[in-house]
């Protein structure tokens, strides 16, 4: 007999005793958090007494070791600033040395022990803490209220990360959920939740922009939602754009003083409520100066252009015209304000689907993904790679392994080889990013490959393997194929990694592409002329007296030739140098086959020559 579940309207059911594998989704966001459950492909976000289902991302600490976050936190600015910190999420996977130039804006006090390096620390609550512990404090906020809602308890989750959080941010963020005792079962980017709650709810099959401007961070993503499969075609974003960033920008157009953080906390809260009212009013008060909706717009507009920019560069990525999307799903409260929605209306030619609440439908496609993960579901995600991954060759080059935009998750192995005769040991550097040279990509994880038999120059194979899970993060894998030495890195960043540059990275490489193609090209050219070099000066050594004095004399001067051209920036000379040094040594390299053969042939019979040859 099945008993019916009764409950008030509005409120949600409570889990029934056998539902152990109950996992909720969670919005960690810069301004806001939302937390929400599924049942049966239907998300609702978990609200508190008052029907509100954002969580404030603002953290008091009393003296007492009090913790509050939320609303109250809030209230307790006025009297305690020092004691209140909001916008966290913006400091996730930084380190001290990417902090030059950013404390004085932002509104936090850097821990001067950070200095030393590691994990950044802001001044809170008398004493120093990472953004880490605070985001855990969050999380336990957002797990408690789902505990008091579902009335069981809480211990997995899905949890949503800008598409432009690079690896260090993604590794922070899950050890701030191991911290508040949720087990992550999977990261999801915020733009493929978002997209996941429009394509279950509404049942739509097509091409679809998701724009996601939250407090933090910027990011568009194009995604074909196509019989349950949700797969990102391209993505690209602005990790350090948000609507933080309005706040700031409509302050110091009011010449607002932000010397000191205590001030830039109260005029960037007094700067955000003016911002929402904003939305629907003509004009506000702020800080006893009346400011018209045409003002805010006006010291916005720069930013709302950088959005569009990087909209029209995804089409362009992705190879597709406005025509082809069918819709543009906005995401994050920023997509409130209505400068920004009419620039989303000009890029796309179309104006933006809200249908779910901006603010919660991040949460919405996190709580269906954690249903799919622990009940099993016919939906597919296909998130990408946002930035090429691949390691340092000879001369600096990039070879890129796994191009940006690519499926994820995902294996590709590729094949390289030694540069020395008798090298018994490789090194693996593995770099992120879009440029033609490492120096100006990101240095992931090095490791080295030793064991290798000494072999000639380009005669082994080593097969670096790279392995990207369902999460972003990255394994990386090298194997001597002739005999099977492997060695095997996770690669785990350190939390001093510079969000800022994951965003700037494409557009560095869009702004550098000729220059680094002739860099890339010069260095071709270095590294085979030293190639050949080093052959023909492990030649000499063992051959050298098959030249007589005049042979070897030109052979040195055309080697000298190609030296003093390869410190030099003309390739064209780099090449033809070695190119003449090829053709003069081609006679040197037959004398040597030449021997080669006597020597293998010396003391054989002819008969048995002959027999060797009927074989």
């Amino acid at each position: 007999m099945t008993l019916l579940d009764i409950h008030e309207p509005g409120q949600t059911p409570l889990p029934h005793a056998g539902e152990r594998g109950l996992a909720v989704g969670i919005d960690l966001g810069t301004t806001n958090s939302v937390v929400a459950i599924a049942r049966e492909s239907v998300a609702e976000v978990l609200r508190d007494e008052h029907g509100d289902g954002l969580v404030p991302s603002v953290v008091f600490y009393g003296d007492d070791g009090q913790v509050i976050v939320g609303k109250d936190a809030q209230t307790r600015f006025a009297d305690n600033p020092d004691a209140v910190v909001s916008s966290i999420k913006r400091l996730m996977g930084r380190g001290a040395a990417d902090l030059s130039g950013v404390s004085g804006k932002l509104p936090y006090t850097i821990d001067p022990a950070t200095a030393e390096g590691g994990m950044v620390k802001v001044r809170v609550g008398g004493r120093a803490r990472s953004p880490v512990e605070i985001s855990a404090d969050i999380l336990r906020a957002l797990k408690a209220r789902a505990e008091a809602a579902l009335g069981q308890t809480v211990e997995r989750a899905v949890i949503t990360v800008p598409a432009y959080f690079d690896d260090a941010a993604r590794t922070a963020t899950r050890d701030a959920a191991r911290v508040a005792g949720l087990e992550v079962l999977r990261l999801v980017n915020e733009p493929t939740a978002a997209a996941l709650a429009y394509g279950l709810d509404k049942g739509v099959e097509g091409l679809y922009a998701i724009y996601d401007l939250g407090g933090g961070t910027f990011d568009l993503s194009l995604l074909r939602l196509e019989k349950g499969v949700f797969q990102v075609l391209a993505t690209g974003g602005d990790a350090a754009l948000g609507g933080d960033d309005f706040d700031r920008a409509l302050a110091e157009r009011l010449s607002v003083d932000l010397d000191s953080p205590g001030a830039v906390r109260r005029v960037l809260l007094a700067a955000r409520a003016a911002k929402e009212k904003l939305t629907s009013a003509d004009s506000v008060e702020l800080l006893t100066r009346t400011v018209s909706r045409e003002d805010f717009e006006a010291a916005i507009a720069p930013l709302v252009k950088r959005t569009a920019d990087i909209c029209v560069r995804v089409l362009s990525d992705a190879g597709i015209g406005d025509e082809a999307v069918r819709g543009v799903v906005l995401v994050g409260g920023s997509t409130r304000v209505p400068a920004v929605r009419r620039a989303v209306e000009r890029v796309f030619g179309k104006a933006p689907l809200s249908d779910i609440d901006p603010d919660e439908v991040v949460a919405v496609g996190a709580a269906l993904q954690a249903e799919a993960l622990t009940s099993g579901s016919d939906t597919l995600l296909l998130d990408v790679t946002p930035l090429s991954l691949g390691i340092e060759t000879m001369g600096g080059i990039v070879e890129k392994v796994i191009p940006r935009n690519t499926p994820i998750p995902v294996t590709v192995g590729q094949e390289f080889t030694t540069y020395q005769d008798g090298q018994s040991a490789m090194a693996i550097h593995v770099v992120q990013g879009e440029r033609e040279l490492a120096p100006d990509c990101r240095s992931l994880a090095r490791f080295e490959l030793r064991g290798i038999p000494p072999m000639t120059a380009g005669a082994a194979r080593i097969r670096v393997t790279f392995s990207v899970d369902a999460d972003g993060l990255l394994t990386v894998a090298a194997e001597e194929k002739t005999t099977g030495v492997v060695q095997r890195v996770e690669v785990k960043p350190t939390y001093g990694l510079d969000e800022d540059e994951l965003a700037d990275m494409i557009y560095d490489s869009l702004e550098h592409a000729e220059d680094d193609m002739r860099r890339r090209l010069l260095q071709e050219a270095r590294v085979e002329a030293q190639r050949l070099v080093h052959a023909i000066d492990a030649a000499l050594v063992s051959d050298g007296d098959l030249l007589d004095g005049a042979e070897r004399g030109a052979l040195d001067q055309a080697r000298g030739r190609v030296l003093a051209n390869v410190s030099g920036e003309d390739r064209e000379a780099i090449n033809a140098a070695a190119q003449a040094l090829e053709e003069l040594s081609k006679s040197f390299a037959e004398r040597r086959m030449d021997r080669g053969i006597r020597d293998a042939l010396a003391g054989v019979s002819v008969d048995r020559l002959e027999s060797r040859m009927g074989n």
